[in-house]
């Protein structure tokens, strides 16, 4: 189904203008680096909880794990309840709040920053640095992708010219506005995000003939599900893996607990605290952030599932079929097919702010951390707007570079990666970090250091799902992967994240009962 090319183009251009419009008045508003950087500490509530929630749900969500979702089923819908509970109640209100009381105590501008400056460390600083511009162009990249994939059917244009144009006008108005640019165009695409995904969950529902009429025809194609994945534990879309079986520990570990806890040290997002005024800010922006994150990923997870009913009632496949196996092309071919041309556009442009606001923040953060805690460390962060404009373009280029490289079905692995290395490499120490009077710096060099290490060991050489990709293991051992089942099925995070937290607390204990009989 092709939208109306004019209708299309109107809509488009109105987006693209106001987008650049709150752009430049982020761009009037940065005077100085601080304001770049931290948006000038005093971002209202709507703005701190739309910013954080679109920058938290990008296409990897919508398209990449909404096409998961119709490849494995419902049970992603536990995915849904962690980011709510995790990533909004615990994130803003235990760490939250520590951390802009943190961050205004000790004048952090970034989260590497913020590690340095609490630990009195300039190399953790680095370090911190480092991970992000090294991990960080991966989910970047898995961004661009996916909104690449929905442009390229809707707008009937190449991949690459696609991806280019994404990149490019992200790029022009974090460049100039800084992060007061990128949270006023977040909450406005915030905004556009809600509006459709409300839409699409009505019209499948509708077309699948209501609720009960829907998840009932789900629930009976059961018997429908490949032998690939019945053989791997996949027992229906409409219920949850056999205990234990691959597919279970590829759903709960990487899936649900990786992208579900990885989301409370994700820098992009930590950064969002800082911005805030009071304590009482980030209060209020709970009550927002919540049911946002709620819409944005119960609904994708949701409709992601039941395409299968809708590919089966009118092609006669399930949805991984219709989509030729790319799961990554799932959730836009549904929305091509299925829905009126004017939700069409709707749709795009609801991907198109789930990207950009996401890309947004993350060129951001890296190009501060190549800038400020990378060139710039010990500098106490002083650096010129333009050197920081330069960091952005730098890593943007990397980004679209990367993206061009990754494989075809790599949006929501990608992202649970990321995810994965951050509460891996970054969580314990943050989370000791913000609330211990005297927390330990060795504790957190070899916490961040183990944490890093391990997870990558791990992806290299045991779980299989990456270790395939990279190679690295077959090359030095002869074997995808050194272990196997169930092993070879369980994410890096669930090994990397309990050693890098155990490292962190003994280094902590043993400074704990150093200091203590001196203080007393």
């Amino acid at each position: 189904m092709a939208a109306d090319p004019v209708t299309t183009g109107v809509l488009v251009f109105v987006y693209v203008a106001i987008t650049l419009v709150l752009g430049y008045l982020g761009y009037r508003r940065t005077h100085e680096a601080e304001d770049y950087l931290l948006a000038g500490r005093d971002s209202h509530p709507v703005i701190i909880a739309l910013s954080y929630g679109a920058t938290f749900i990008s296409t990897s969500a919508i398209v990449g794990f909404g096409g998961v979702a119709a490849n494995l089923g419902m049970g992603l819908i536990w995915l849904t309840v962690f980011n709510i509970g995790i990533g909004i109640l615990l994130a803003f209100v235990v760490f939250g709040k520590k951390t802009r009381e943190k961050g205004l105590k000790t004048g952090a501008v970034t989260f590497p920053d913020l590690m340095g400056k609490i630990f009195k460390s300039p190399g953790l600083q680095f370090l911190s640095g480092l991970i992000i511009i090294i991990s960080m162009p991966l989910y970047t990249a898995a961004v661009l992708i996916g909104g690449a994939r929905f442009l390229e059917p809707t707008l009937n244009i190449s991949y690459t010219t696609a991806l280019l144009i994404f990149a490019v006008i992200v790029a022009v108005y974090v460049m100039y506005g800084g992060l007061i640019a990128v949270m006023y165009t977040d909450a406005f695409q915030g905004a556009i995000m809600l509006f459709g995904m409300a839409i699409l969950l009505v019209l499948t529902y509708v077309y699948l003939g209501g609720v009960t009429a829907a998840h009932t025809a789900l629930a009976a194609m059961s018997d429908l599900v490949p032998a690939t994945l019945s053989a791997q534990g996949m027992t229906g879309w409409a219920s949850m893996p056999a205990l234990g079986s691959p597919i279970w520990f590829t759903l709960i570990t990487t899936l649900v607990l990786g992208v579900g806890i990885g989301v409370l040290a994700q820098p992009q997002l930590v950064v969002r605290f800082m911005t805030a005024k009071d304590n009482r800010s980030l209060n209020r922006a709970v009550l927002i952030g919540g049911p946002f994150i709620l819409m944005m990923t119960g609904v994708a997870f949701s409709v992601g599932a039941l395409t299968n009913v809708y590919f089966m009632q009118h092609a006669g496949k399930i949805a991984i079929d219709a989509a030729g196996g790319n799961v990554d092309s799932i959730m836009p071919i549904y929305i091509n097919d299925a829905m009126p041309d004017l939700f069409v556009i709707i749709f795009m442009l609801t991907l198109l702010s789930a990207a950009m606001s996401t890309l947004s923040s993350l060129y951001h953060t890296m190009g501060t951390a190549l800038v400020c805690d990378i060139w710039g460390r010990g500098r106490a962060c002083t650096m010129s707007v333009r050197a920081n404009q330069i960091g952005c373009l730098v890593m943007v280029v990397i980004s679209v570079i990367l993206a061009f490289a990754l494989p075809a079905g790599i949006i929501a692995r990608a992202t649970a990666m990321f995810m994965g290395l951050c509460a891996s490499a970054f969580l314990p120490a943050f989370a000791v970090g913000v609330y211990a009077h005297h927390p330990s710096r060795s504790g957190a060099v070899w916490s961040m250091l183990t944490g890093a290490v391990t997870w990558f060991v791990w992806t290299a050489f045991v779980h299989t799902a990456e270790a395939k990709t990279l190679g690295i293991s077959q090359f030095l051992t002869g074997s995808q992967s050194v272990l196997g089942l169930p092993w070879s099925v369980v994410d890096p995070l669930v090994i990397a994240l309990p050693l890098s937290l155990i490292v962190m607390i003994l280094f902590q204990l043993k400074e704990k009962g150093e200091i203590d009989p001196v203080m007393a």
